[in-house]
Protein backbone atom coordinates (compact mmCIF):
# COMPACT_ATOMS: atom_id res chain seq x y z
CA UNK A 1 0.00 0.00 0.00
CA UNK A 2 1.06 3.81 -0.36
CA UNK A 3 1.97 5.47 2.63
CA UNK A 4 -0.45 7.16 4.69
CA UNK A 5 -0.47 11.03 3.07
CA UNK A 6 -1.12 14.34 4.06
CA UNK A 7 -1.81 17.31 1.82
CA UNK A 8 0.22 20.21 2.08
CA UNK A 9 -0.09 23.38 -0.23
CA UNK A 10 3.63 24.63 -1.66
CA UNK A 11 4.22 27.22 -3.73
CA UNK A 12 6.96 27.55 -6.24
CA UNK A 13 8.11 29.98 -8.41
CA UNK A 14 4.48 32.20 -8.09
CA UNK A 15 2.78 29.05 -9.24
CA UNK A 16 0.36 27.08 -6.84
CA UNK A 17 1.45 23.60 -6.66
CA UNK A 18 -1.00 21.22 -4.57
CA UNK A 19 1.06 18.60 -2.99
CA UNK A 20 -0.22 15.28 -1.51
CA UNK A 21 3.36 14.55 0.53
CA UNK A 22 4.29 11.46 2.80
CA UNK A 23 3.85 12.85 6.48
CA UNK A 24 6.96 13.92 7.58
CA UNK A 25 8.97 12.98 4.59
CA UNK A 26 12.82 13.82 5.20
CA UNK A 27 16.01 13.45 3.20
CA UNK A 28 16.69 10.58 5.55
CA UNK A 29 13.50 9.05 4.11
CA UNK A 30 14.09 9.88 0.65
CA UNK A 31 17.49 8.04 0.51
CA UNK A 32 15.92 4.25 2.18
CA UNK A 33 16.54 1.47 -0.51
CA UNK A 34 12.85 0.09 -0.14
CA UNK A 35 11.06 3.55 -1.72
CA UNK A 36 10.69 5.73 -4.61
CA UNK A 37 9.50 9.20 -5.01
CA UNK A 38 7.73 9.84 -7.21
CA UNK A 39 6.42 13.33 -8.90
CA UNK A 40 3.08 13.38 -10.69
CA UNK A 41 1.26 15.58 -13.00
CA UNK A 42 -1.55 13.01 -13.30
CA UNK A 43 -4.18 13.02 -11.00
CA UNK A 44 -6.60 10.31 -11.19
CA UNK A 45 -7.80 8.39 -7.97
CA UNK A 46 -7.29 5.26 -10.29
CA UNK A 47 -3.14 5.21 -10.49
CA UNK A 48 -3.04 4.33 -6.40
CA UNK A 49 -3.93 1.12 -7.97
CA UNK A 50 -0.90 0.88 -9.51
CA UNK A 51 1.12 2.16 -6.81
CA UNK A 52 -0.23 -0.18 -4.38
CA UNK A 53 0.37 -3.23 -6.87
CA UNK A 54 3.73 -2.33 -7.42
CA UNK A 55 4.24 -1.98 -3.33
CA UNK A 56 2.84 -5.59 -3.26
CA UNK A 57 4.89 -6.77 -6.30
CA UNK A 58 8.20 -5.13 -4.82
CA UNK A 59 7.95 -4.21 -1.11
CA UNK A 60 8.78 -0.75 -2.57
CA UNK A 61 6.67 2.03 -1.17
CA UNK A 62 5.71 4.55 -2.78
CA UNK A 63 6.01 8.65 -1.61
CA UNK A 64 3.70 10.08 -3.74
CA UNK A 65 4.16 14.28 -4.46
CA UNK A 66 1.12 15.69 -7.19
CA UNK A 67 0.96 19.16 -8.89
CA UNK A 68 0.84 20.29 -11.95
CA UNK A 69 3.57 20.03 -14.78
CA UNK A 70 4.82 22.93 -14.87
CA UNK A 71 5.01 23.26 -10.84
CA UNK A 72 6.88 20.09 -10.71
CA UNK A 73 9.60 20.82 -12.72
CA UNK A 74 10.15 24.31 -11.42
CA UNK A 75 10.27 22.73 -7.99
CA UNK A 76 13.04 19.45 -9.06
CA UNK A 77 14.94 22.17 -10.31
CA UNK A 78 15.04 24.64 -7.40
CA UNK A 79 15.46 21.45 -4.93
CA UNK A 80 18.53 21.21 -7.69
CA UNK A 81 20.56 18.32 -5.63
CA UNK A 82 18.76 18.27 -2.83
CA UNK A 83 15.69 16.78 -4.37
CA UNK A 84 14.13 14.12 -3.19
CA UNK A 85 12.29 13.07 -6.56
CA UNK A 86 13.02 9.75 -7.79
CA UNK A 87 10.79 10.18 -11.09
CA UNK A 88 8.27 12.27 -12.90
CA UNK A 89 5.47 11.03 -14.14
CA UNK A 90 3.04 14.04 -16.73
CA UNK A 91 0.94 13.74 -19.20
CA UNK A 92 1.91 15.27 -22.57
CA UNK A 93 4.54 14.63 -24.86
CA UNK A 94 5.55 18.23 -24.43
CA UNK A 95 6.10 18.43 -21.18
CA UNK A 96 8.01 15.46 -21.44
CA UNK A 97 10.29 17.71 -23.68
CA UNK A 98 10.48 20.79 -21.53
CA UNK A 99 11.40 18.39 -18.39
CA UNK A 100 14.01 16.88 -20.44
CA UNK A 101 15.14 19.96 -21.99
CA UNK A 102 15.48 21.20 -18.54
CA UNK A 103 18.07 18.06 -17.90
CA UNK A 104 15.97 16.45 -15.43
CA UNK A 105 16.42 12.69 -16.93
CA UNK A 106 18.89 10.64 -16.55
CA UNK A 107 19.02 7.97 -19.09
CA UNK A 108 17.69 4.02 -18.43
CA UNK A 109 18.72 1.12 -20.39
CA UNK A 110 17.33 -1.83 -22.03
CA UNK A 111 19.19 -4.18 -19.76
CA UNK A 112 18.11 -2.45 -16.59
CA UNK A 113 14.24 -1.94 -17.95
CA UNK A 114 13.32 -4.75 -20.13
CA UNK A 115 9.64 -4.50 -20.09
CA UNK A 116 9.83 -0.95 -21.14
CA UNK A 117 11.64 -1.35 -23.93
CA UNK A 118 9.40 -4.17 -24.69
CA UNK A 119 6.14 -2.99 -24.68
CA UNK A 120 6.82 0.96 -25.35
CA UNK A 121 7.49 2.29 -29.44
CA UNK A 122 10.08 3.16 -30.80
CA UNK A 123 8.88 6.59 -31.71
CA UNK A 124 6.27 6.98 -28.14
CA UNK A 125 9.90 6.78 -25.78
CA UNK A 126 13.14 9.10 -25.69
CA UNK A 127 15.73 8.49 -28.39
CA UNK A 128 17.90 7.88 -25.37
CA UNK A 129 15.83 6.56 -23.29
CA UNK A 130 15.44 9.53 -21.07
CA UNK A 131 11.24 9.12 -20.81
CA UNK A 132 9.01 6.56 -21.90
CA UNK A 133 5.29 6.56 -22.56
CA UNK A 134 3.39 4.93 -20.03
CA UNK A 135 0.14 5.02 -21.72
CA UNK A 136 -2.15 6.24 -24.44
CA UNK A 137 -4.83 9.17 -25.64
CA UNK A 138 -5.81 10.27 -29.20
CA UNK A 139 -6.81 13.38 -29.81
CA UNK A 140 -10.01 12.55 -32.47
CA UNK A 141 -13.18 14.38 -33.74
CA UNK A 142 -16.21 14.04 -31.73
CA UNK A 143 -19.22 14.78 -33.51
CA UNK A 144 -23.18 15.56 -32.70
CA UNK A 145 -25.21 12.70 -34.31
CA UNK A 146 -27.99 14.66 -34.71
CA UNK A 147 -26.42 17.49 -36.78
CA UNK A 148 -22.81 15.51 -38.63
CA UNK A 149 -22.80 13.01 -40.66
CA UNK A 150 -19.47 10.75 -39.82
CA UNK A 151 -19.46 10.39 -43.85
CA UNK A 152 -18.81 13.86 -44.06
CA UNK A 153 -15.58 13.80 -42.04
CA UNK A 154 -12.16 12.84 -42.96
CA UNK A 155 -8.78 14.46 -41.57
CA UNK A 156 -8.18 16.81 -39.49
CA UNK A 157 -6.99 18.94 -42.07
CA UNK A 158 -10.30 19.07 -43.55
CA UNK A 159 -11.58 20.77 -40.41
CA UNK A 160 -10.99 24.18 -42.04
CA UNK A 161 -13.32 24.16 -44.99
CA UNK A 162 -15.98 26.48 -44.94
CA UNK A 163 -18.20 24.21 -44.82
CA UNK A 164 -17.63 23.91 -40.63
CA UNK A 165 -17.88 27.53 -40.11
CA UNK A 166 -19.09 28.34 -36.85
CA UNK A 167 -18.98 24.65 -35.81
CA UNK A 168 -16.13 23.24 -34.14
CA UNK A 169 -15.36 23.51 -30.66
CA UNK A 170 -11.58 23.16 -28.75
CA UNK A 171 -10.42 24.50 -25.52
CA UNK A 172 -7.15 27.22 -26.18
CA UNK A 173 -4.07 27.41 -27.70
CA UNK A 174 -2.50 27.26 -24.63
CA UNK A 175 -3.24 23.89 -23.41
CA UNK A 176 -0.64 21.26 -23.95
CA UNK A 177 -2.95 18.99 -25.98
CA UNK A 178 -3.43 21.24 -28.69
CA UNK A 179 0.39 22.06 -28.92
CA UNK A 180 1.31 19.08 -29.36
CA UNK A 181 -1.17 18.07 -32.15
CA UNK A 182 -0.67 21.01 -33.76
CA UNK A 183 3.38 20.36 -33.58
CA UNK A 184 2.68 17.13 -35.46
CA UNK A 185 1.23 18.73 -38.00
CA UNK A 186 3.96 20.92 -38.73
CA UNK A 187 6.29 18.03 -38.87
CA UNK A 188 3.96 16.60 -41.46
CA UNK A 189 3.14 19.56 -43.56
CA UNK A 190 5.19 22.16 -42.62
CA UNK A 191 5.05 25.55 -40.26
CA UNK A 192 3.27 27.72 -43.57
CA UNK A 193 0.56 24.99 -44.56
CA UNK A 194 -0.09 24.32 -41.24
CA UNK A 195 -0.40 28.10 -39.92
CA UNK A 196 -2.74 28.29 -43.25
CA UNK A 197 -4.82 24.87 -41.59
CA UNK A 198 -5.19 26.97 -38.51
CA UNK A 199 -6.20 29.92 -39.66
CA UNK A 200 -8.76 28.31 -41.46
CA UNK A 201 -10.24 26.45 -38.23
CA UNK A 202 -10.02 29.22 -36.17
CA UNK A 203 -12.82 30.62 -38.68
CA UNK A 204 -15.01 27.85 -38.18
CA UNK A 205 -14.62 28.19 -34.32
CA UNK A 206 -18.37 28.31 -32.57
CA UNK A 207 -17.68 30.14 -30.04
CA UNK A 208 -13.76 31.64 -28.15
CA UNK A 209 -12.00 29.05 -26.71
CA UNK A 210 -13.17 27.46 -22.98
CA UNK A 211 -13.21 25.16 -20.82
CA UNK A 212 -11.69 21.88 -21.02
CA UNK A 213 -12.49 18.81 -23.25
CA UNK A 214 -15.10 17.62 -21.32
CA UNK A 215 -17.00 21.24 -21.73
CA UNK A 216 -16.04 20.74 -25.64
CA UNK A 217 -17.99 17.41 -25.60
CA UNK A 218 -20.67 18.75 -23.40
CA UNK A 219 -21.02 21.73 -25.88
CA UNK A 220 -20.94 19.56 -29.03
CA UNK A 221 -24.15 17.44 -27.41
CA UNK A 222 -25.80 20.65 -26.87
CA UNK A 223 -25.51 21.69 -30.33
CA UNK A 224 -23.47 24.92 -29.83
CA UNK A 225 -21.45 23.26 -32.29
CA UNK A 226 -21.77 19.78 -33.69
CA UNK A 227 -17.91 19.08 -33.80
CA UNK A 228 -15.57 18.86 -30.74
CA UNK A 229 -11.76 18.39 -30.83
CA UNK A 230 -11.08 16.07 -27.32
CA UNK A 231 -9.18 13.51 -26.10
CA UNK A 232 -10.37 9.70 -26.37
CA UNK A 233 -10.87 9.19 -22.10
CA UNK A 234 -13.11 11.82 -21.20
CA UNK A 235 -16.32 10.60 -23.41
CA UNK A 236 -16.24 6.80 -21.54
CA UNK A 237 -16.01 9.15 -18.00
CA UNK A 238 -19.54 10.59 -19.50
CA UNK A 239 -20.64 7.01 -20.51
CA UNK A 240 -19.65 5.70 -17.35
CA UNK A 241 -20.98 8.70 -15.14
CA UNK A 242 -23.25 7.73 -12.00
CA UNK A 243 -25.48 11.16 -13.56
CA UNK A 244 -27.88 10.05 -15.89
CA UNK A 245 -27.72 13.45 -17.34
CA UNK A 246 -23.77 13.54 -18.56
CA UNK A 247 -24.82 9.68 -19.67
CA UNK A 248 -27.31 11.23 -21.88
CA UNK A 249 -24.65 14.26 -23.32
CA UNK A 250 -22.59 11.19 -23.98
CA UNK A 251 -25.32 9.28 -26.15
CA UNK A 252 -25.56 12.03 -28.53
CA UNK A 253 -21.84 12.08 -29.14
CA UNK A 254 -19.75 9.76 -31.71
CA UNK A 255 -16.23 9.11 -32.21
CA UNK A 256 -14.57 9.67 -35.70
CA UNK A 257 -10.67 8.76 -35.96
CA UNK A 258 -9.18 11.44 -38.42
CA UNK A 259 -6.53 10.35 -40.97
CA UNK A 260 -7.21 6.76 -41.35
CA UNK A 261 -6.00 7.03 -44.64
CA UNK A 262 -2.72 8.56 -44.61
CA UNK A 263 -0.70 8.61 -41.53
CA UNK A 264 -2.71 8.09 -39.22
CA UNK A 265 -4.56 9.71 -35.89
CA UNK A 266 -2.80 11.71 -33.72
CA UNK A 267 -1.65 10.20 -30.28
CA UNK A 268 -0.55 11.73 -27.04
CA UNK A 269 1.25 10.07 -23.96
CA UNK A 270 1.35 9.89 -20.52
CA UNK A 271 4.99 8.93 -19.85
CA UNK A 272 8.17 9.36 -17.54
CA UNK A 273 11.65 8.90 -16.54
CA UNK A 274 13.76 8.71 -13.82
CA UNK A 275 15.49 11.68 -12.21
CA UNK A 276 19.08 12.22 -12.58
CA UNK A 277 19.42 13.56 -9.25
CA UNK A 278 17.87 10.28 -8.07
CA UNK A 279 18.49 9.02 -4.39
CA UNK A 280 16.80 5.52 -5.01
CA UNK A 281 17.59 5.05 -8.82
CA UNK A 282 17.34 1.39 -8.93
CA UNK A 283 13.55 2.00 -6.93
CA UNK A 284 13.08 4.02 -9.49
CA UNK A 285 13.84 2.27 -12.44
CA UNK A 286 12.03 -1.11 -11.04
CA UNK A 287 8.75 1.36 -10.63
CA UNK A 288 8.79 2.90 -14.46
CA UNK A 289 9.41 -0.87 -15.91
CA UNK A 290 6.44 -2.06 -13.51
CA UNK A 291 4.06 0.60 -14.82
CA UNK A 292 5.06 -1.27 -18.57
CA UNK A 293 3.77 -4.83 -17.42
CA UNK A 294 0.55 -6.12 -18.65
CA UNK A 295 -0.65 -6.04 -14.95
CA UNK A 296 -0.14 -2.37 -14.77
CA UNK A 297 -1.23 -1.80 -18.60
CA UNK A 298 -4.22 -3.49 -17.93
CA UNK A 299 -5.08 -1.06 -14.75
CA UNK A 300 -3.95 2.00 -17.10
CA UNK A 301 -6.84 0.27 -19.81
CA UNK A 302 -9.33 -0.27 -17.26
CA UNK A 303 -9.30 2.07 -14.65
CA UNK A 304 -8.06 5.28 -17.00
CA UNK A 305 -9.97 4.88 -19.95
CA UNK A 306 -6.57 5.44 -21.84
CA UNK A 307 -4.87 3.22 -24.54
CA UNK A 308 -1.94 0.80 -22.97
CA UNK A 309 1.24 0.78 -24.97
CA UNK A 310 1.94 -2.81 -24.35
CA UNK A 311 0.01 -4.40 -27.30
CA UNK A 312 -2.47 -6.80 -26.79
CA UNK A 313 -3.82 -5.53 -23.35
CA UNK A 314 -7.32 -5.51 -22.99
CA UNK A 315 -9.36 -2.05 -23.53
CA UNK A 316 -12.03 -0.37 -21.29
CA UNK A 317 -15.08 -1.70 -23.13
CA UNK A 318 -16.22 1.91 -23.55
CA UNK A 319 -12.92 2.57 -25.24
CA UNK A 320 -13.24 -0.54 -27.31
CA UNK A 321 -16.53 0.09 -28.86
CA UNK A 322 -15.25 3.53 -30.25
CA UNK A 323 -13.39 1.02 -32.46
CA UNK A 324 -9.90 0.10 -33.97
CA UNK A 325 -8.47 2.71 -35.71
CA UNK A 326 -4.88 3.47 -37.83
CA UNK A 327 -2.36 5.80 -35.00
CA UNK A 328 0.54 8.33 -36.10
CA UNK A 329 3.25 6.72 -36.28
CA UNK A 330 4.79 10.21 -35.16
CA UNK A 331 7.77 10.73 -33.19
CA UNK A 332 6.41 12.46 -29.53
CA UNK A 333 9.86 13.64 -28.75
CA UNK A 334 9.76 15.60 -32.05
CA UNK A 335 5.94 16.78 -31.91
CA UNK A 336 7.01 17.57 -28.02
CA UNK A 337 9.90 19.25 -29.19
CA UNK A 338 7.47 21.63 -32.10
CA UNK A 339 5.49 22.99 -29.13
CA UNK A 340 6.87 25.94 -28.88
CA UNK A 341 6.76 26.88 -32.67
CA UNK A 342 3.35 25.21 -32.66
CA UNK A 343 1.99 27.66 -30.11
CA UNK A 344 3.40 30.67 -31.86
CA UNK A 345 2.04 29.82 -35.08
CA UNK A 346 -1.09 29.78 -33.60
CA UNK A 347 -0.90 33.21 -31.70
CA UNK A 348 -0.30 34.36 -35.51
CA UNK A 349 -3.44 32.57 -37.00
CA UNK A 350 -6.02 34.06 -33.68
CA UNK A 351 -6.24 30.55 -31.81
CA UNK A 352 -6.29 32.03 -28.33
Amino acid sequence: MTSKLTRRVFLAGGSALATVALSGLNRANAQGAGEVNLYSGRHYDSDRQLYEAFTQATGIKVNLVEGSADALIERIQSEGVNSPADVLITVDAGRLWLADKAGLFRPVSQSAAPNLYRAVPNNLRHPNGHWFALSKRARVIMYNKDLVNPADLSTYEALADSRWRGKILVRTSSHVYNQSLVGELVGALGEPTTETWVRGLVANFARPPEGNDTAQIKACAAGQGSIAIANTYYLPRLVNSKDAAEREIAAKVGVFFPNQQGRGTHVNISGGGVIKTAKNPEAAVKFLDFLATQKAQELFARSGYEYPVLSGVALDPTLSSFGQFKSSSASANEFGGNNDRALRLMDRAGWR
